[in-house]
C-alpha cells in the first residue's frame, strides 16, 4: 500500500506523521533533527513511500539533501500557498505534518523550487553581500543626517568615504561627533571591501548563463546584480507568466479589492525578498541613466511619493528582465515605456 510522510521542521526537532493511501495514520511522532535518526524512521516505510514532504522553512538544506542523497522523493512545500482547513479550532505540529503528508497524497500540494545544491553557496555569497550594502547604505545615511543635523551640510555618499580624520576633525568642534564619524567611516569602508572581496571570489566562480547575458543590456545592472538575479531566479521556466514572476519579486501590491474597495492586504511576504531588493537597486540606477526612466520616475511622484515611483520603475524592469531571459533579446525602452 502506497504511503505518504509529512514533515514539520523546527531548529531543533521535526515531526513526523505518515499515512497512507486509505489516510489512516501509520507513525505520529516528534524527534531531533538528526538526520541518520530520521533517515532510521522513514526507512520503515521506504518501499512504500511515495514522496516526503518538507516545508520550506529558513533551515531546510541539511534535510532535503540529507533525504535525496538516500534516494527519497522530497517535495518541497511553499507555506505562503497551502490552504488551511477552515474549521480548526486547534492547531499544532502534529496536525501540520499530517496535512503535508494529506495535501501530497491528494495531488494538490503547493510546492517550492528547491534550488540546485551545487549552486546554493554562491548564491548565499550575494545573500551576503546584500546585507553588507545595506549595511554600508545605512552608515552613510547616518552620518549624512549627523552632519546635516549638527552643521547644516550636505555631502554625496561617495565623498563621505574619502572624508580623512583631519577633515573630521574640522568638520565637528565635539570630539564625541568627531569620534562616533570616524568609527562609521572606519565600518564603511571596512564594508566596502567586503563587498569588493565577495565580488571578485563570486566572478572567480561563476559566469553568467546566456540566458542571463543579455540582463547586462538594461542600464543599471551590471555583472553582479545579473549574477545575483540569476542565482536567484534558476530556471525561469518555472514561471509561467511575467505576472507570476514579478509577483515572486515582491513587485506587485498586496492587496484585496471587491467592488472597487480594499478589502485588507494579502501576503507582502510572499515571493523572494532578495529579488525584490535587487529591482530596486537596478531602478534607482537605471533612473540615472535611461532618460525615459527618470522621465517616468518623475510622473509618478508628482502622483505618489518617490519611493513609490521607485518600487514602480523596478516592477517594469523586473517584467522586462522576464522576457529578456526567457526570450534572449536586448533591453528595449521604447517598448518598456510606451
Amino acid at each position: 500500500m502506497k504511503t505518504y510522510a509529512g514533515i514539520d521542521l523546527h531548529s531543533s526537532n521535526s515531526f513526523i506523521g505518515v499515512i497512507n493511501q486509505k489516510d489512516e495514520r501509520l507513525h505520529s511522532r516528534r524527534h531531533d533533527n538528526n538526520l541518520e535518526k530520521l533517515l532510521k524512521v522513514l526507512g520503515r516505510y521506504k518501499s512504500s513511500l511515495q514522496g516526503v514532504v518538507v516545508e520550506s522553512t529558513y533551515n531546510w538544506y541539511w534535510l532535503v539533501d540529507g533525504l535525496m542523497d538516500n534516494g527519497y522523493k522530497v517535495h518541497l512545500a511553499n507555506p505562503a500557498a497551502i490552504q488551511q482547513y477552515k474549521g480548526l479550532k486547534h492547531r499544532d505540529d502534529k496536525w501540520d505534518a499530517f496535512w503535508l503528508a494529506h495535501l501530497l497524497r491528494l495531488g494538490i500540494l503547493p510546492e517550492g523550487y528547491i534550488y540546485p545544491k551545487e549552486e546554493r553557496p554562491i548564491r548565499d555569497m550575494l545573500r551576503r553581500r546584500m546585507i553588507f550594502v545595506k549595511q554600508r547604505t545605512t552608515h552613510i545615511l547616518s552620518l549624512q543626517s549627523m552632519i546635516s543635523r549638527n552643521r547644516g551640510l550636505e555631502f554625496s555618499g561617495s565623498s563621505i568615504v574619502r572624508f580623512r580624520k583631519k577633515f573630521i576633525e574640522q568638520l565637528f568642534a565635539c570630539p564625541h561627533l568627531v569620534s562616533i564619524a570616524w568609527r562609521q567611516i572606519q565600518t564603511i569602508r571596512f564594508l566596502g571591501e567586503q563587498i569588493k572581496e565577495i565580488e571578485t571570489e563570486v566572478e572567480e566562480k561563476i559566469v553568467l548563463k546566456r540566458a542571463y547575458r543579455k540582463l547586462l543590456t538594461v542600464p543599471g545592472i551590471g555583472r553582479i546584480l545579473a549574477l545575483t538575479i540569476m542565482t536567484e531566479v534558476g530556471d525561469i521556466g518555472r514561471f509561467a507568466k511575467v505576472g507570476d514572476y514579478s509577483s515572486y519579486c515582491r513587485c506587485v501590491n498586496a492587496k484585496s479589492t471587491s467592488n472597487g474597495k480594499k478589502k485588507g492586504d494579502n501576503n507582502r511576504k510572499n515571493g523572494n525578498r532578495y529579488l525584490a531588493w535587487a529591482y530596486v537597486e537596478a531602478a534607482n540606477f537605471n533612473k540615472r541613466s535611461c532618460p525615459k526612466a527618470r522621465e517616468f520616475v518623475q510622473r509618478k511622484t508628482v502622483k505618489t511619493n518617490y519611493t513609490v515611483a521607485i518600487k514602480a520603475l523596478g516592477n517594469k524592469l523586473s517584467k522586462a528582465s522576464y522576457f529578456i531571459i526567457r526570450d534572449h533579446k536586448p533591453y528595449d525602452p521604447e517598448l518598456l515605456f510606451r
